[in-house]
């Protein structure tokens, strides 16, 4: 046995194969795919390098499934250990408009409207944040996400009660498939 089980309904994140694509999600279309690169964090225990997968897969319903690993590396980028790790929904609704649901094991939930403001490139504010008491304390967030010659590049920038947005992480990601 190869390890992985075969699911009886279909997951993909490739177009070619699995289930039709409904034409809810044509506005998030370009994202999905694997995407895996580096990218650049800031936060309470300083800044660091990490590497990322990022994987956008559908099952043939209006949304696209979300998953994010990351793993710490050294200057030299050398692999530290695991790092942030998240998952959740991007979820088209109507023309432009977006939502995505998010949840970290750090015990933060998110969740963000925004619009598609090219074919290629999504703005998203925080509408709910919600934490339990032991995680990081974040009051409201901004994701901005495009394809830019191929490359998948973002910004998430954080703020702590009333306080300005920080940039949080940033990351340009390749296409895997």
């Amino acid at each position: 046995m190869s390890g992985e089980t075969e699911l009886p309904v279909p997951d993909t994140a490739d177009v070619r194969s699995g289930a039709e694509v409904s034409e809810e999600i044509l506005s998030v279309l370009p994202l999905l795919g694997e995407w895996h690169g580096e990218g650049q964090a800031a936060g309470t225990s300083g800044d660091h390098r990490f590497g990322q997968w990022v994987r956008f897969g559908h099952d043939g319903r209006g949304f696209l499934a979300y998953e994010s690993r990351t793993w710490r590396l050294t200057d030299d980028g050398k692999i530290v250990g695991p790092d942030v790790r998240e998952s959740g929904f991007w979820r088209p609704r109507g023309n432009d408009d977006v939502e995505l649901l998010v949840a970290a094991p750090d015990g933060l939930v998110e969740i963000y409207v925004g619009t598609a403001r090219t074919a290629t490139s999504w703005e998203l504010t925080s509408d709910v944040v919600a934490r339990t008491p032991d995680a990081p304390e974040v009051s409201r967030a901004v994701r901005l996400y495009g394809i830019v010659e191929g490359a998948l590049m973002y910004a998430i920038d954080r703020a702590v009660g009333d306080g300005p947005l920080r940039p949080t992480m940033s990351a340009r990601l390749e296409r895997l498939r």
